[in-house]
């Protein structure tokens, strides 16, 4: 067993290796280091879906001002890239490492989270969908080469993802397939069609929900397309043969500029937010336009490798009854 670990281990750190590398030369990126905590109450965290904990604790050398382990690093990266002075075009990628402890354990979720997270400088005018969707497709291109790269070095782990990613709005989704829920509607597209984009998460469908949740101070979900839908966010999308679901790889979009955020806090009615530090750099036009997102480090690395479980990737906290149960279903954790 300790072999076969070691193996995987070395199977991972290529699939690593060879997907950021890609993505560095498709996107521009340059590789930065990145904080694992953030100080409380400047509006830098992110919030998710505004209801999980962070994990915290007070600082003694600073006057027990408290401190928060990051969920993701949405916002301070697009303080970074102010920081770093750089161009349209140019952008930064690091290593985030977080603590989610309210995340619900699952074959794909555990509370410790890595993913590459990433943060593009670009110009008014790339606000919209045909931006977006360029900038979607060079990151499936990369996914696409990393898979063929797995498939040379480990035969047996064939390349399944086709060739090109295909694009739909949540709410033509939601038309689609109607009577279905939120994720049945994405097992089904994702079931179609192997690989897919979908656009415009978080605001309001003509159903009168939304087809997830958004936070109202990072993506851009509420400005109308040229498509004459509401969004300029999105996850990819892919077919997960091994778990027969629609298996995220990454959340990301345009970010807001200040009339989004406004739109979208009052959307949220959480317009007290615009008096803290990170918000008030954006509503005084201090900070960048940019588009970013996350790409789960783990998750790539299950799918690029054919894993069932996300134990097998990366180094968590399990219960023993959990542990015990899935080396009965011959699925080893790290």
């Amino acid at each position: 067993m300790g072999r076969e670990l070691l193996q995987r281990e070395q199977a991972i750190t290529f699939v690593k290796d060879t997907f950021s590398t890609y993505l560095k030369q498709a996107l521009h990126l340059i590789p930065i280091s990145s904080p694992l905590i953030v100080l409380d109450g400047t509006g830098i965290n992110d919030d998710l879906n505004g209801i999980e904990r962070p994990v915290s604790f007070p600082i003694k050398s600073l006057n027990e001002q408290r401190a928060v382990v990051v969920h993701s690093l949405a916002k301070w990266k697009r303080v970074r890239l102010k920081e770093l002075d750089l161009e349209p075009g140019e952008g930064i990628i690091t290593d985030m490492r977080a603590l989610r402890p309210d995340e619900d354990y699952s074959p794909i979720h555990s509370i410790y989270v890595d993913q590459w997270d990433w943060e593009k400088v670009i110009l008014p005018e790339n606000r919209n969908l045909s931006f977006l969707k360029e900038t979607v497709k060079d990151i499936y291109a990369s996914l696409v080469q990393t898979e063929k790269n797995v498939e040379a070095k480990y035969p047996h782990l064939k390349a399944i993802l086709p060739e090109n990613i295909t694009f739909i709005s949540s709410e033509e989704l939601l038309n689609r397939y109607p009577d279905y829920t939120p994720k049945e509607r994405e097992n089904a597209i994702a079931k179609e069609y192997g690989a897919v984009f979908l656009y415009g998460i978080g605001g309001t469908l003509s159903n009168g929900f939304a087809h997830d949740g958004r936070a109202a101070d990072y993506d851009d979900w509420s400005t109308e397309n040229e498509a004459g839908y509401q969004g300029l966010n999105g996850d990819i999308l892919v077919w997960n043969p091994i778990l027969s679901t629609a298996f995220e790889l990454s959340s990301m979009g345009i970010r807001v500029n200040k009339e989004a955020l406004q739109r979208q806090l009052t959307i949220r009615h959480c317009t007290e937010r615009a008096e803290l530090a990170f918000h008030k750099m954006l509503l005084e036009d201090q900070l960048t336009e940019s588009i970013g997102g996350g790409i789960g480090q783990s998750r790539v690395c299950m799918f690029m490798l054919k894993l069932s479980h996300i134990g097998e990737v990366q180094v968590s906290i399990w219960d023993d009854h959990k542990k015990i149960k899935l080396a009965e279903e011959n699925i080893n954790l790290l």
